[in-house]
């Protein structure tokens, strides 16, 4: 494993459209307390990715991985379909 390899952020998430051409939209979902009431709520992100094969359907798990900017929006690539 290289040191390029680690230092790049990571996420695992579902993907919520696969509309466009080589990309996918995967949402990952955090849980995190809230600063007074203490009680754990879930935040949810979106992030448009790099699907090169177009492999990745609707629903499925994916991890990505941050890699240089590839469109306006775009800045992170599937690695893997996870199931």
């Amino acid at each position: 494993m290289s040191t390029r390899s680690l230092l790049r952020k990571t996420r695992v998430g579902v993907v919520v459209s696969d509309k466009m051409n080589k990309s996918v939209i995967v949402e990952v979902v955090r849980t995190v307390q809230h600063p007074f009431y203490k009680k754990y709520v879930r935040k949810r992100t979106r992030f448009m990715a790099h699907d090169e094969k177009n492999g990745c359907q609707l629903g499925d798990k994916v991890r990505i991985v941050e890699t240089r900017p590839l469109s306006r929006n775009k800045c992170w690539r599937v690695q893997e379909k996870l199931g």
